[in-house]
């Protein structure tokens, strides 16, 4: 799960029924795919899969014997993972983009392709695509229902276990894969790598690493060496891995790993020495100067893929491979046609992102960490200014954010300084405050109260940064309803209770989209309302939303509805 969108979470009405609970796979067939998402939630959320991790770190391997297990109860066995034809790839930023280039080169050739990855934005089902589209409505709860039914019947026999949330949507999409008959399987890893569970996978055709950086220092280690070395554990003997260029401490350990497993590793030339004598330089759907290291590494992999299966020596050439190790310089080569056509046409929504309605214009990244945060600024200050060059009549920046888990908040705040907002928006990782249950963004994990503490910490940060004098911890101003309104303080900086609430501030009722009848908030006082005549002055409202993909997916929800739909 990823966000929680009711403040009053109700269970879903099958399982308060016990229908949930019928033996028998048959009886599952009748649920909805609500029925399935509620259901999904109760296997554990991303905060509390996260603390089993730490729990197990002392034997990292019971984590990846247990999937096995729970591979087999689902009716899997690894050596049918072995025909999806797999592209495996970890990193810390820019993995979720580089599986997006390179399933879209690989479906521009006409293959059809599944695509695993993590987190979704809106709905559950974006983490399971096939031929570049989430897995249909019914699809998802036929195949959901298909799979549980099978671990839910054989509990009971062995200690009443049931994998984790993402543990489940991992054997989930492989039942899903194999059943939909797709040529290659385009996996992201989870977490780190080595004792990631989608390393189950025993012959992939070729695995990747993105840019490493710091991140769940707390599981996979607090130096760019022991992540480096996490990563690594993706490699497999004889089979060929590519990875962009790295500090040279992680990237040491990565030919060090290479070397011990068996692998041949190589690293991505820089996406200028691509030369295509058709069409000139290489153009990518994806924005910011970041996003040129992945589409290398992404025609790479393609490239890989496509020799492999593509050339009748292609079996017989990788496993020549086999025994060797060590690091090369892979080489550029002419892009073809086909490839340079799914590098511009690789969408990949919530990185580097623009939406434009009328006057305001929504720049959207979810950038979590330092360094990806440091791309982030680089690409809004760039996207930001051209528009303001050519804008007509005044422009108001306004930053909305919020981070979660062990992020370094004070970090990442510091980086956007340069970025000259007049306003700093904060919210908790809540649609709404006043919804129906919506299952797919349901966290049952952390109080209100604690989201909105975290949001108060961040917005004192952001004072302390611009040399403000620091005010006394701010009081949580509960309205009629029970629901924490806003913290208010007197600067330009607010924090609001859900997304929605923060969102309408911002517009002034200028999007029509977010001024929907159908969406109901609770009432923001006048003395905050007051606060907005800047914004009800401008010409134009520039609006970056990052610090969290929970945040630009509930962002997205609200403001794209086509996408919860």
């Amino acid at each position: 799960g990823c966000l929680l969108t009711s403040v009053c979470v109700s269970v879903c009405p099958a399982k308060r029924a016990g229908l949930c609970c019928v033996p028998g796979q048959a009886s599952y067939h009748f649920y909805s795919l609500q029925d399935a998402v509620c259901t999904l939630n109760t296997l554990q959320t991303n905060a509390s899969a996260l603390e089993q991790v730490r729990r197990e770190r002392g034997h990292p391997e019971v984590q990846l014997q247990a999937m096995f297990g729970f591979l087999k109860r689902a009716g899997l066995t690894v050596e049918e993972l072995d025909h999806l034809n797999i592209i495996h790839v970890t990193g810390t930023k820019g993995k979720g983009s580089t599986c997006a280039f390179t399933e879209q080169i690989l479906r521009s050739y006409g293959f059809r392709t599944g695509f695993y990855s993590s987190p979704h934005l809106v709905q559950v089902r974006e983490r399971i695509r096939v031929d570049g589209h989430p897995i249909g409505r019914d699809l998802f709860a036929k195949y959901f229902w298909e799979v549980y039914g099978r671990l839910d019947q054989t509990k009971d026999t062995h200690g009443g276990t049931m994998p984790a949330y993402f543990r489940f949507l991992t054997i989930l999409a492989f039942h899903v894969f194999l059943q939909e008959k797709v040529d290659v399987a385009v996996i992201e890893v989870g977490l780190g790598g080595a004792y990631d569970c989608t390393n189950i996978i025993r012959k992939p055709w070729v695995c990747g690493i993105s840019s490493l950086g710091i991140d769940h220092t707390s599981i996979l280690g607090d130096t760019l060496e022991k992540i480096a070395w996490q990563k690594g554990g993706i490699f497999k003997p004889g089979v060929p891995a590519f990875t962009v260029k790295q500090q040279e401490a992680p990237m040491t350990v990565l030919q060090e790993r290479a070397k011990d497993i068996g692998c041949p590793l190589s690293v991505c030339p820089e996406l200028d020495q691509y030369q295509s004598s058709v069409s000139g330089p290489v153009r990518l759907g994806l924005a910011g100067l970041h996003q040129r290291s992945n589409a290398s590494l992404a025609l790479q992999l393609a490239h890989c893929w496509l020799q492999r299966r593509c050339s009748a020596g292609g079996e017989a050439a990788v496993a020549s491979a086999e025994g060797s190790g060590g690091l090369c310089a892979a080489p550029a080569f002419e892009p073809s046609p086909r490839m340079l056509r799914g590098l511009a046409e690789t969408e990949w929504q919530g990185r580097n992102q623009c939406l434009t309605r009328s006057s305001i214009t929504y720049f959207l990244d979810g950038a979590h960490t330092t360094r990806s945060m440091q791309a982030c600024v680089s690409w809004f200050s760039e996207a930001a200014a051209q528009r303001e060059a050519s804008a007509t009549g005044s422009v108001v920046r306004v930053l909305l954010f919020n981070a979660t888990g062990e992020r370094d908040c004070v970090a990442m705040l510091k980086l956007l300084l340069p970025c000259h907002f007049d306003f700093a928006v904060f919210c908790p990782n809540i649609t709404e405050t006043i919804a129906a249950c919506n299952a797919d963004q349901q966290n049952f994990n952390v109080s209100v109260e604690n989201m909105l503490t975290r949001c108060l910490d961040n917005q004192r940060s952001w004072r302390v940064l611009h040399g403000q004098e620091e005010e006394p911890a701010a009081e949580l101003l509960i309205g009629s309803g029970g629901l924490p309104l806003v913290a208010e303080r007197r600067s330009a900086t607010l924090v609001f209770p859900c997304i929605l609430s923060a969102l309408q501030w911002i517009t002034q009722g200028r999007d029509s989209v977010l001024s929907d009848p159908s969406k109901h908030v609770a009432p923001v006082k006048a003395s905050v309302a007051a606060k907005g005549a800047l914004l009800q002055e401008a010409a134009n409202i520039h609006v970056l939303i990052t610090g969290s993909l929970h945040l630009v997916g509930g962002a997205l929800k609200h403001l794209e509805p086509s996408l919860a739909s």
